[in-house]
């Protein structure tokens, strides 16, 4: 209990990156490289602070207009740039978030301008942001199993192909800036009112780079990779402060060495292993069954059947 106690900060912020991870890592499943989900973050966690502050607003009406008004540009921003791909969608989104810095930064008194928004001083504790982390990684295990698992991932690796299939890839995309809107803006939501503020420097490119971090090592093809990524990098920092300021060029290194040795992040360490003990598995059955056709017609069908049982695994 001290534990968790004295790493209080910690816990929090590890919660608000996987929501942060997530709204960046579902794009990326439908093949959408997308960095607007830290403008996303950014109006969620300013629009809270300014309603609650300049209108004495409640945490929770201030949290849900925010992120009503971020999911609203996430869909309009989605209609604009669904069609881009690839590098020229990413500049088209950072250019997004570095407008709404400039916003912030010369919004005055409303946005506090370089000093930030101090003072946001809400309802909303601890355990809200952890059931809120459950209940969003309970709805994404929907999308990785099943019919809606294939359909991502054919929209992600050959939209020609899915859209041969009778599936509607720009739907899926601009569906999935919304999502993004949505757990974006939560994300910076939850962190405002834990936190009691927000400044310019903490919604700029910093926070694409721990996001992209967190998805690369972690691995894009699971929310579970962004639960492990976040994990790490928001911890790591209490484990090297004995490093001091080469503390950056471990980051890069760890980086550098997952996109190299480890394309599929930790995760996918993981899921290769599986497949690769079940071709073995399936291997062996085969061989096996093979041996006893071939030496004989005795136990034909009980050769069939583990050939068939393998297969269907």
């Amino acid at each position: 209990m001290n534990f968790f106690t004295t790493n209080i900060i910690l816990v929090e912020n590890t919660l608000v990156v996987i929501l942060l991870a997530l709204s960046i890592q579902i794009p990326l499943r439908l093949g959408v490289f997308s960095f607007a989900a830290i403008g996303y973050y950014a109006i969620g966690a300013y629009g809270s602070a300014i309603l609650m502050l300049e209108f004495g607003w409640g945490s929770w009406e201030a949290m849900i207009v925010a992120t009503l008004a971020a999911t609203a540009i996430a869909f309009l921003l989605g209609l604009v740039l669904a069609r881009l791909t690839g590098l020229y969608l990413g500049m088209a989104t950072i250019a997004f978030d570095l407008i709404l810095v400039v916003l912030v930064l010369n919004g005055g008194s409303l946005t506090g301008g370089p000093v930030g928004v101090f003072g946001v001083l809400g309802s909303i504790h601890l355990w809200h942001l952890a059931l809120a982390v459950v209940i969003v990684l309970g709805l994404l295990t929907f999308t990785e199993r099943g019919k809606l698992a294939r359909r991502f991932d054919a929209v992600r690796e050959d939209p020609q192909l899915a859209s041969s299939m009778g599936i509607n890839v720009f739907s899926y995309r601009r569906l999935s800036f919304v999502i993004s809107g949505v757990l974006g803006a939560l994300a910076g939501s939850f962190a405002v009112n834990l936190r009691s503020t927000v400044a310019p420097e903490s919604i700029g490119f910093g926070l694409v780079v721990l996001g992209l971090t967190v998805i690369i090592v972690g691995g894009q093809g699971s929310w579970v990779g962004a639960v492990i990524g976040a994990s790490i990098f928001v911890w790591l920092p209490k484990f090297l402060e004995f490093v001091g300021d080469w503390e950056e060029v471990i980051y890069g290194i760890i980086v550098v060495l997952a996109a190299i040795f480890i394309p599929g992040g930790i995760v996918g360490l993981f899921v290769e292993a599986k497949h690769r003990r079940q071709s073995k598995r399936n291997k062996e059955v085969i061989e096996l069954a093979a041996t006893r056709l071939a030496g004989s017609g005795e136990g034909a069908s009980d050769a069939n059947s583990q050939v068939e049982g393998a297969l269907s695994d």
